[in-house]
């Protein structure tokens, strides 16, 4: 049985540490810390959920954040690991905070959506085994599991 993952980024600094490493990550680019990209950031910083492209322009277009910030801006955020990519329910990119986050996985309804964070120790332990015996060096990966979840399961 899977372990849920309990993640609450409400810490205290955890908000200005991620402003920080955000901001060297920009630097190191030639860019800096704009109201916009520190909005997106704080978005998702607050977000409860994975969120899609599509809702970080619906919550923030109205203070000028425009799709080609918000493209650019995840881009940096996935570059420099403060922000992972998850798939949803058809695919379609969803985004998460990664900043000092133990390493988990997804298991997707593809029918309401709902995306569920897991952790499987005992998984994670093969798959270390299996890459050692295969003198295999993994870099990361990513386990997604699709299907539908307990509540939409009973509504068969």
């Amino acid at each position: 049985m899977p372990d849920k993952l309990r993640f609450l980024p409400g810490r205290s600094g955890y908000v200005a540490r991620a402003r920080e490493v955000f901001a060297d990550q920009l630097s190191k680019r030639g860019l800096r810390l704009t109201s916009q990209r520190a909005a997106i950031l704080d978005f998702l910083l607050a977000a409860d959920r994975h969120v899609s492209i599509d809702e970080i322009l619906k919550a923030l277009g109205a203070a000028g954040v425009g799709r080609a910030t918000v493209f650019r801006t995840l881009k940096v955020l996935l570059e420099s690991d403060l922000v992972s990519r998850v798939s949803g329910p058809q695919g379609a990119a969803r985004f998460e905070v990664n900043l000092e986050r133990p390493h988990h996985d997804h298991l997707i309804c593809t029918v309401c959506g709902d995306i569920t964070e897991v952790r499987w120790p005992k998984l994670e332990k093969i798959q270390h085994r299996v890459c050692q015996k295969a003198g295999f060096e993994p870099s990361w990966h990513r386990h997604e599991i699709f299907g539908r979840c307990r509540t939409c399961r009973g509504k068969e």
